[in-house]
């Protein structure tokens, strides 16, 4: 398949399922050459049965282990990080620890990815981050996610003009048929789901392959920085 990505050596951060899982796909669909990485390099490994998949540790909440990761990688063209620990729950039951956890993972993680991997970065190339419509949608019970999205927002916009030439864009998922949401039961996932397809103006539920199709054109859109992608079907709106 020719593409944009032909050739192209794409990072994506992250777990080896869901989100992660479908940029990793839609990537390698792409032409791209992929390499995954997270805490958990041997369940990464195992996910995909694909040579031009690798897998390499990272924690985004470790310094040492960001810079040695882009030490071992060298010249890269793309980084995407969809890594999030989520701080959920009403204001009387947040606790400081879940709050440091969620923006250690979310916001400062990337922004020291881009320390140290930007002088690697090929011509052309870009960071992805991953904001939530939480950050356009306030809602109780989700004030530390809101908060930590918020903020990726104007990580995006800063770090787009900061380090430019290179482009960084943020994509903002809705609600996504992934496993997260497995947790409520099958009845209760069920009439969570019918609940929002009737109210927002897409009348479905997100994909994993929608996000996918979105940060694939976030890497490969020259004229593209500074954005966040609502990918929510309209969700905020309602």
């Amino acid at each position: 398949m020719s593409s944009s990505l032909d050739g192209r050596t794409v990072v994506v951060i992250g777990r080896g399922s869901g989100l992660a899982h479908a940029v990793t796909l839609a990537a390698r669909a792409h032409g791209a050459d992929v390499v995954v990485a997270g805490r958990d390099q041997e369940a990464l490994g195992n996910a995909y049965d694909d040579e031009r998949i690798t897998a390499e540790h990272v924690d985004v909440t470790d310094d040492d282990s960001i810079a040695a990761l882009a030490r071992r990688l060298g010249r890269v063209d793309h980084v995407v990080s969809t890594a999030s620990a989520r701080a959920r729950g009403r204001l009387g039951e947040l606790d400081r620890e879940a709050l440091r956890r969620s923006f250690d993972t979310k916001v400062i993680g990337p922004v020291m990815v881009a320390k140290h991997f930007a002088p690697h970065i090929a011509e052309g190339g870009s960071f992805v981050l991953f904001s939530g419509v939480a950050a356009f949608k306030p809602a109780i019970g989700y004030l530390g996610v809101a908060i930590t999205n918020g903020a990726v927002d104007f990580l995006a916009r800063s770090l787009a003009l900061e380090l430019g030439p290179i482009r960084v864009n943020a994509i903002s998922p809705g609600v996504i048929d992934t496993g997260i949401w497995d947790s409520m039961g099958e009845e209760g996932k069920n009439a969570y789901f019918t609940g929002l397809r009737t109210r927002n103006p897409a009348r479905r539920i997100g994909t994993p392959e929608d996000i996918a199709d979105a940060v694939v054109f976030a890497m490969t859109n020259p004229f593209l920085t500074g954005v966040t992608l609502r990918v929510d079907g309209g969700e905020p709106l309602t």
